[in-house]
């Protein structure tokens, strides 16, 4: 196998090489078929959505490919294909980003807002290993950007409540652009209560608080050179997470990039984009807040990231290439910190992830042939180096309690390969695609100590000597469109072998007070995962349109037990209205109750559901101005229910009345 895999990445490097000697340059321009969920410019932003000032974890669950893990009402989880963070990769404008809490409670998507952000960009398996290793896919959200076009000044003041949870959100934005020159300044602020659940029920511990900050400005120079800075800070308080034993104090993010554009006056090259970035995570898990702790514990953790990527684009004969070399360097550390209730006992401190570096480079090449007008075959193939370093010795001897003979850092090689063939005629299309990736295990897989995980009452231990996880993939699309209607079909399929997963281990003892044991993460020999989705789209006339949306998913492992977080059928349909500057939907959408849930690894059935919701809004222009209000009803039936994806099966939130206020001038 391995041998078949070093020919096909040859044959593509080789392809790529041979056709760099063309200079003929291709008129034809083949089409991705990534998803794109489109939230649209500052001053469109209201344009866009039924709910615009919604958070980023419910614009990406409008996608087939995504679910999201529900540990409170802030910051979920993003699932690509039904797999979590560790197999999937989460970008901001390319930037490898890593969170700084060993429970999860700070996805890379909680870093950013919907008022800064243009589209996110989801590619499903290899066809995301642009960004880096992965096996379930990546997201890139890209934020807004001014171009040179649009010249003067600009601004909007967006604010909004919802009575559920009482949330106040607040923002504003204002651009300037001239012929050489852009700046773009964005601020949100939300501010939520403890949120209610179907029949008035109050979830405890709920609550959030969250402002963050974005610029970017660009110099254009000798009309094919950009430079770029960006900075995002982010900061949150006093969030709760009813789903986990604790809280969170601080959540704060600083992100930077400086970026170098060129586009050459070349025939062969159309873009070079050089990134250098910088980001560093703080994140503090608090449990004071909590009633009857039977023993108090700090958990704090940190994340800096380091890195830069070089990526060139270009056209040659029938050929779209893409080259990207990128890299990074990253420190996560985190510690635990016990203080019993008796004041003559000594405090407990360990780390639980013990300073662990990570270096990771790699070369990306893409090729994407033109056949003719109407059919493309895009290759695509990776080669990187992972290399890990347990840096702290009292970290690093902690784990050679289980592991005697462990080195204190480990390099591994990591190779992608992917092809796929797409073709379009006349509305009709179709395509197909093989892929086979690898991942280095995850830090809180390789390096952890006593992780303590909520779900299913384990203390989890990290193992560095597991081998790379190594998925092959198939995918096949279907779909026809025309003037009035359009229907697309996507399927993928993933067997996954060394899949990483946490097991018992009857010979060791839990730290957690009340924890059900101790499982080390080791590899089964191989899972499966299929995902299918069915998107349809009808525009009854010019002022009706209907959409709807099917998704269905599956997964086993190796003994065929049912894999954790695989979503049941899942549904939704909306009918949009629109008459000149009034529009209106209604929408529902739901699962099936959830019959393969696995017990083995701590799930419980959950039952059906289904969520009807409702808005309307209405555009005011006035001399250039712009005022559109929005309000809507959410969950109007008040049902009570949760779902596969909440943690510890935390209910949703029940009926929710919102207003969104958006002006723009």
């Amino acid at each position: 196998m391995k041998k078949i895999i070093l020919l096909m990445v040859l044959q593509c490097l080789a392809t790529v090489s041979i056709y760099a000697q063309e200079q003929t340059k291709d008129t034809i321009t083949p089409k991705d078929l990534n998803e794109v969920i489109v939230i649209g410019k500052k001053a469109e932003l209201s344009q866009k959505q039924a709910k615009p000032l919604a958070t980023i974890d419910e614009y990406l669950q409008q996608s087939g490919k995504i679910e999201m893990i529900k540990r409170g009402s802030y910051a979920w989880e993003p699932m690509i294909n039904n797999m979590a963070t560790e197999r999937t990769l989460i970008t901001i404008d390319g930037m490898r980003i890593f969170g700084a809490c060993t429970d999860k409670m700070d996805p890379i998507t909680s870093y950013i807002e919907v008022s800064n952000l243009a589209e996110a960009t989801i590619k499903s398996g290899q066809q995301g290993a642009c960004h880096g290793a992965t096996i379930g896919g990546a997201i890139d959200l890209k934020r807004n950007r001014s171009n040179f076009a649009d010249l003067g000044w600009k601004a909007s003041v967006n604010t909004g409540y919802e009575t559920n949870n009482n949330q106040k959100i607040l923002g504003t934005a204002i651009n300037y652009v001239n012929k050489s020159f852009y700046i773009d300044t964005d601020f949100m602020y939300r501010d939520a209560d403890n949120y209610k659940a179907g029949n008035n029920q109050e979830v405890l511990f709920s609550q959030y608080r969250k402002f963050n900050i974005s610029t970017t400005s660009g110099f254009l120079f000798n009309k094919n050179k950009l430079i770029e800075g960006s900075i995002i800070y982010d900061k949150a308080t006093d969030v709760g997470y009813p789903a986990l034993p604790m809280d969170v104090s601080l959540a704060e993010a600083l992100i930077t990039s400086l970026k170098f554009e060129y586009a050459p006056k070349s025939a062969r090259i159309d873009k070079w984009e050089t990134k250098l970035y910088y980001n560093t995570i703080t994140h503090r898990m608090d449990d004071t807040k909590r009633p009857a702790v039977p023993i108090h514990m700090d958990m704090p953790g940190w994340s800096d990231t380091y890195g830069f990527y070089s990526k060139a684009k270009g056209v040659l004969d029938k050929h779209h290439f893409t080259a990207d070399l990128n890299s990074f360097y990253n420190r996560s550390i985190a510690e635990m910190t016990m203080y019993p209730t008796d004041p003559n006992e000594n405090l407990m401190f360990m780390f639980t992830w013990p300073d662990v570096r990570t270096f990771y480079g790699s070369l990306f090449l893409e090729d994407n042939i033109v056949l003719n007008t109407n059919s493309s075959l895009k290759f695509s193939g990776s080669l990187a180096n992972h290399f890990n370093k347990v840096a702290d010795q009292l970290g690093l001897e902690s784990l050679q309690i289980f592991y005697p003979t462990m080195k204190d850092s480990k390099s591994r090689i990591l190779k992608s390969i992917s092809s796929n063939y797409s073709y379009t005629k006349n509305g009709f299309g179709y395509g197909f695609g093989l892929a086979y990736g690898e991942r280095a295990p995850s830090v809180s897989e390789g390096y952890s100590f006593y992780l303590f995980n909520s779900f299913d009452r384990y203390d989890y231990i990290g193992n560095p000597g597991l081998k790379n996880e190594s998925s092959i993939e198939g995918n096949t699309s279907l779909g026809y469109a025309n003037k009035k209607f359009s229907a697309k079909l996507t399927s993928s399929y993933f067997h996954i072998s060394n899949y990483i997963i946490g097991k018992p281990d009857a010979t060791l003892i839990p730290m957690t007070i009340g924890g059900s044991g101790v499982k080390i993460y080791t590899a089964l020999e191989y899972a499966t995962i299929f995902n299918t989705d069915l998107n349809l789209e009808y525009q009854i006339n010019d002022r009706f349109k209907a959409k709807g949306q099917l998704v269905y998913n599956y997964g086993k492992d190796f003994e065929d037990k049912n894999l954790p977080f695989i979503s049941p059928l899942r549904y939704s349909a909306t009918l949009n209205y629109k008459r000149n500057q009034f529009s209106s939907e209604i929408m529902v959408q739901g699962n099936a109750t959830q019959t393969q849930y696995s017990p083995f690894y701590g799930e419980d059935r959950t039952p059906d559901y289904a969520v009807l919701n409702i808005a309307t809004s209405y555009l005011f222009v006035v001399d250039g101005s712009k005022l559109n209000v929005k309000a809507g009803i959410e969950n109007i039936l008040d049902t009570y229910y949760s779902t596969f994806s909440d943690w510890n099966s935390i209910p949703r939130k029940g009926r929710n009345f919102f207003l969104n206020v958006t002006f723009s001038y």
